[in-house]
């Protein structure tokens, strides 16, 4: 697609996205899993770190990686559809396009465990058959894995048992002190051993057992494709109303899923310990309750962002993230490797360390600085470094990197 048919509401949207990854990735210090007992202790100290908790708690945390993943499944829809238009198949070239991104993520989770490429590297190619169904099917299937369902499947057959690795959310398990210790103290080169060795069975874990993150994402990715389908982002503007009443609906559904969580997770604790059941469907509930809440909440990002988009300052100001959209590879690797070198061992050492509101600060500079850089790239080149390498291998052919002067 050329750079003048972009659509700068989808780039900006994924700017924004990007935005919030970047934030709850340094507030967490890019563990990418449970913190062992006392470790974190540290970083929630007072008044000011427990409200950057409870803000990135309603309005971050499982919020952002939705976008992103709603974004790749509009992405998906619109490059099919682009070559569909010219009468040529694109099948083939997305899934070669897939394994060119599950290599940038295998290179990218060995820095951090919870890279999310590899995931959609992965999960995209289910993507591809996706593409012709018809829209009341997809709609069903998204609605039975917002509700859970892998979930369900998954803890009926295996309880809330591992299916890839030995590691429970126990905080006092040795395996997890043991990889904190790793990245407090660690070599780079001990990082990418444990990470790339063990990380990705501990990923499998959360994307595909009874937490279920793998499950969501896909049906945000269908709901991406269907988004594209629809237009929806072409046409977002002749839809005010409809929009309007779609934010305060997400708002009602997520009110009532917010109490529903509270008083499921409630019910799933074991009072007399204050721990929670994992073997308990119960607790499944629970989680999928909690899935809904964030779900919702989503949903109200989407709508609210476009909202404003519509007014002209509102246009105004977010569209200054569309560069930042633009170049969203880069942008979300090159923040792992800033991040990793502020806490981990092989940098600073500073996990663990650090206050709440110092690495929310630290991720607000982050933001800032590669947005600044983003845009003025972007002055200078069609692509983005990493996004040129993708495209170029993508087709076997190099496109214009650098633009001519004028």
């Amino acid at each position: 697609m050329k750079a003048k048919k972009r659509l700068l509401s989808v780039d900006a949207l994924r700017g924004f996205s990007l935005a919030g990854i970047v934030i709850v990735h340094m507030v967490e210090n890019f563990l990418g899993g449970p913190p062992p007992a006392d470790a974190m202790a540290a970083t929630n100290q007072g008044i000011l770190d427990g409200i950057v908790n409870g803000f990135i708690f309603l309005f971050i945390r499982g919020k952002f990686f939705a976008l992103f993943s709603f974004l790749f499944g509009l992405s998906f829809f619109i490059q099919m559809d682009s070559a569909a238009q010219k009468g040529q198949p694109f099948a083939g070239r997305f899934l070669w396009r897939l394994i060119l991104l599950l290599l940038i993520g295998a290179v990218h989770h060995a820095f951090y465990r919870g890279d999310i490429l590899t995931i959609y590297a992965t999960l995209g190619i289910l993507l591809i058959p996706f593409y012709k169904l018809n829209t009341k099917l997809i709609i069903g299937i998204i609605a039975l894995l917002f509700l859970g369902l892998g979930r369900y499947v998954i803890f009926a057959l295996y309880g809330s048992d591992s299916l890839f690795s030995n590691i429970d959310m126990n905080p006092e398990n040795p395996a997890l002190l043991q990889y904190f210790t790793i990245l407090k103290v660690g070599s780079i080169w001990e990082v990418f051993k444990s990470n790339t060795l063990e990380g990705h069975l501990t990923k499998l874990d959360f994307q595909l057992g009874m937490f279920g993150r793998g499950y969501l994402t896909f049906a945000f990715f269908l709901l991406g494709l269907l988004a594209g389908r629809l237009e929806f982002f072409k046409k977002f503007r002749e839809r005010r109303a409809q929009i309007l009443k779609a934010f305060y609906w997400s708002l009602a559904l997520f009110l009532v899923s917010a109490v529903l969580m509270g008083f499921l997770f409630t019910m799933a604790t074991d009072q007399g310990q204050a721990q929670m059941n994992f073997d308990s469907w119960l607790t499944m509930f629970a989680f999928t309750a909690y899935d809904l809440f964030n779900i919702f909440m989503t949903f109200m990002l989407v709508f609210g962002f476009l909202l404003v988009y519509m007014k002209v300052k509102g246009e105004r100001f977010l569209v200054k993230f569309a560069p930042y959209g633009r170049m969203a590879l880069t942008n979300y690797i090159v923040q792992t490797i800033i991040g990793t070198a502020i806490l981990y061992g092989w940098g600073l050492g500073l996990i663990g360390e650090l206050r709440n509101s110092y690495t929310f600060l630290i991720g607000l500079v982050i933001i800032i600085l590669q947005m600044i850089v983003s845009k003025w790239w972007l002055q200078q080149f069609h692509y983005g470094p990493l996004e040129w390498i993708w495209r170029t291998l993508t087709y076997f052919k190099p496109f214009p990197f650098k633009k001519k002067n004028e």
